[in-house]
């Protein structure tokens, strides 16, 4: 299938419109900006939202009593994480004139839009019909669609110039369109607007969650179009390099103490946030407001939100002074400090407004300068072992990423099912959504994953991050890979 790629993309009609050795900015606004945010709003919902699919809409927290939710999101992430290095060392042995990472991503474009769809459309005739269409639909967009996307789309940046100016600047732009994206729709308007209207109601899910899935399409393929991978492209005249095994790349990622360490902090960020982002809704509608009232959650998301905004502008002059690494260090610490004053007070409107600007002000460096600073790593390792580890680390961010979401989610199901979570009703005769007043046990368990958690995770990843000094030498081993590049090319 690589070589069927290979000749495809030597075709012009995909021809990459980006053709000047330093970004541009139509790149910046069109590939960076505008494009991902299709794919990325599409998955910052079903992030959200697909787990409220499945435990509201479809009643599902009883099946095997509980365990169903429980342990099926950690089966089928560790599913995907395979797939995941399939599609890593497809990149990596991928070689056309357009890059080795933007031909899967154009590829990701159809696939979301049928998987996506599909989610959705979900038989209510039979219990064990259903199971069978979760499973396979939940694996068919997270262990195939979104992983080829995702991987090919986080990329993007590492792969787009070796100018840590113009780098920093597509990191923050590629963040914007995740962060403000998911943010302005996924966490305002989606729980303000739409969630109060499709309440339970199985069919407006499915037209919501469609319309999505159609509006990602023609983005995806605007993005493989305003990209360009210029550091793949150093070696396209290099007829002498060879394919590095899977074996010697993961024996170079994991010997190296930066790499060791970024994917650490990652790992550790990543699932406290995404136990977050499951317990959000469920937090406002239980907890500190009503079922889907159509302000709690858009309050917490606006006030919470606002600091995403200003990081647009504030956080990469700061980063350039101070260095990424101290930058997310100092927001970790700040993440800690709000985490810790909503979970004094978490039933408090106004306590947990207020600690949640600062945990979100203490967000941004993450956020925002992750990217580059993996980056960053990546071509260190190019400098120290004289290849390129980008399909393979990529795998590892994904397997990450992909087993995480599933630890996170099966772990909370848990949590409901055990402590005897009860899904509201759906009157049909009405179309009016009943909830239900949850039990103190249930109410702990949510309060603690949305408002508690991060205070202890964020301190953890300051510590890790203290030892990832990558910063210090990067623009030396930039300076010799050239060096070496030119050396090979006219030998």
């Amino acid at each position: 299938m690589v070589t069927r790629i290979n000749r495809i993309f030597e075709k012009p009609l995909l021809s990459s419109r980006i053709k000047s050795e330093d970004t541009t900015g139509s790149e910046r606004i069109l590939g960076y900006l505008l494009a991902p945010s299709g794919a990325l709003l599409l998955n910052g919902i079903l992030a959200t939202y697909l787990n409220v699919f499945y435990t509201d809409v479809l009643k599902l927290t009883t099946v095997l009593g509980g365990i169903f939710l429980a342990v099926f999101p950690i089966i089928s992430r560790v599913l995907s994480a395979f797939i995941n290095l399939f599609i890593g060392r497809a990149i990596d042995r991928t070689r056309t004139k357009e890059g080795k990472a933007r031909p899967w991503l154009l590829l990701s474009a159809p696939l979301i839009l049928i998987s996506g769809v599909l989610l959705c459309i979900v038989p209510s005739s039979n219990q064990t019909i259903q199971i069978a269409w979760v499973i396979f639909t939940f694996n068919l967009y997270y262990g195939l669609a979104f992983n080829l996307f995702n991987m090919s789309h986080s990329l993007m940046v590492p792969l787009s110039t070796r100018n840590i100016k113009q780098r920093g600047s597509l990191s923050v732009l590629n963040n914007v369109a995740s962060t403000m994206m998911t943010g302005v729709l996924g966490a305002l308007f989606f729980p303000a607007v739409i969630l109060p209207v499709i309440g339970v109601n199985q069919k407006l899910w499915l037209i919501t969650i469609s319309a999505l899935s159609i509006l990602a399409f023609p983005l995806i393929i605007l993005e493989y179009y305003f990209t360009r991978e210029r550091i793949t492209l150093e070696d396209s005249g290099n007829t002498k390099k060879v394919a590095v095994g899977s074996k010697k790349q993961l024996k170079a990622i994991f010997s190296d103490k930066y790499s060791i360490l970024i994917f650490a902090y990652f790992t550790i960020n990543l699932i406290a946030a995404q136990l977050k982002n499951t317990s959000l809704v469920y937090y406002c509608n239980n907890v500190l407001g009503t079922y889907n009232d159509g302000y709690t959650q858009t309050l917490v998301s606006v006030v919470g939100g606002l600091p995403m905004g200003i990081g647009l502008f504030a956080v990469w002059p700061i980063a350039n002074k101070f260095g990424k690494k101290n930058t997310t260090v100092l927001g970790f610490i700040l993440l800690s400090i709000g985490s810790i004053i909503c979970f004094i007070a978490p039933k408090s409107l106004p306590i947990v407004l207020g600690g949640q600007f600062i945990k979100n002000i203490g967000a941004l460096p993450s956020a925002y300068v992750f990217m580059a600073l993996f980056a960053d790593v990546l071509d260190h390792l190019e400098w120290k072992n004289g290849f390129r580890c980008d399909g393979m680390a990529m795998s590892v961010y994904s397997i990450i990423t992909t087993i995480s979401a599933g630890i996170a989610t099966g772990v909370f199901n848990l949590g409901l099912s055990t402590t005897g979570y009860v899904a509201p009703s759906f009157d049909a005769v009405t179309g009016m959504t009943t909830s239900v007043i949850q039990n103190a046990a249930t109410q702990n368990v949510i309060t603690f994953f949305f408002v508690g958690l991060e205070a202890i995770t964020g301190i953890i990843c300051v510590l890790l991050l203290v030892g990832l000094n990558v910063e210090r030498d990067i623009h030396k081993e930039q300076e010799e890979i050239l060096l070496r590049k030119a050396a090979e090319s006219c030998c």
